[in-house]
């Protein structure tokens, strides 16, 4: 007669926690599910209908001052960086002519955005790389940008998305951080999940317009300190914990 196997410990450890992993989030105790299709459709739905059509705040006229100016706005406001970019553009028109300097060269041209050390050596950096290894072309390939200088999947999903139209990711900036938690869409704290746990509930054909409008809801009405609530069109599928005000109950989880 076979003996009947049995899992170690471990093993069956495994195990559960892949199946809890794979397992859909399971509902509240009264019926709430923040992740219910429904209520993600609801949260979409609104957004189209306050932010028609929106698209990036960077302004740019080609993939490659989009990448630039999407580098130069780490830590820096759009506003900041449209600022910069013009006379950045005027005196190196071209990916070659940057690919020319030497990061202290470019250094005083970007200062005003901050970290402009590190930044002068990426963009520098991504011009050379862009020049000699593509031809002076930015690629359209997720793996193919992230092997530029300074370039992680955030730059990457804004370049592929909003030039390229590529719907490969979700770009989670501080705003997307932030709103995502607050709308309970994610409970994750780095970058990488969140934008695994948005790609898995939101329909991929929302994955770029989803970015965008958040950034603007999140600089319009979802401030990080005072978010204007009573304003706001999500107000009653929000509960989040810091809201200035709410119609509904609020719940101690839902934070940034």
């Amino acid at each position: 007669m076979p003996v009947a196997q049995t899992r170690t410990p471990k093993r069956q450890a495994k195990k559960t926690a892949k199946a809890a992993k794979a397992a859909p989030s399971k509902p509240k105790k009264n019926g709430y599910d923040p992740l219910a299709p429904e209520r993600v459709r609801e949260i979409l739905k609104r957004l189209d209908q306050r932010y028609p059509a929106v698209t990036c705040a960077l302004h740019h006229k080609s993939a490659w001052e989009l990448l630039v100016a999407t580098i130069l706005s780490a830590q820096c406001t759009d506003a900041t960086v449209n600022k910069v970019t013009p006379e950045l553009f005027r005196k190196y028109p071209t990916p070659q002519a940057m690919a020319a300097l030497s990061p202290e060269e470019l250094e005083p041209d970007i200062r005003s955005t901050g970290f402009f050390r590190n930044k002068a050596k990426s963009v520098v950096g991504a011009a050379k790389t862009v020049t000699g290894d593509f031809q002076g072309k930015v690629p359209d390939e997720m793996d193919q940008l992230l092997h530029l200088p300074g370039v992680a999947r955030k730059t990457a999903n804004v370049v592929l998305g909003t030039w390229f139209h590529k719907a490969v990711g979700v770009v989670v900036d501080t705003h997307v951080d932030r709103i995502s938690h607050r709308l309970e869409l994610t409970r994750s704290k780095d970058a990488k999940n969140i934008e695994q746990d948005l790609m898995k509930v939101l329909p991929q054909n929302k994955w770029i317009e989803f970015s965008h409008q958040i950034i603007h809801h999140g600089r319009a009405l979802c401030i990080a300190r005072k978010p204007k609530c009573a304003e706001c069109p999500l107000e009653n599928l929000c509960h989040a914990a810091d809201k200035t005000w709410s119609s509904v109950e609020v719940h101690k989880t839902a934070r940034a």
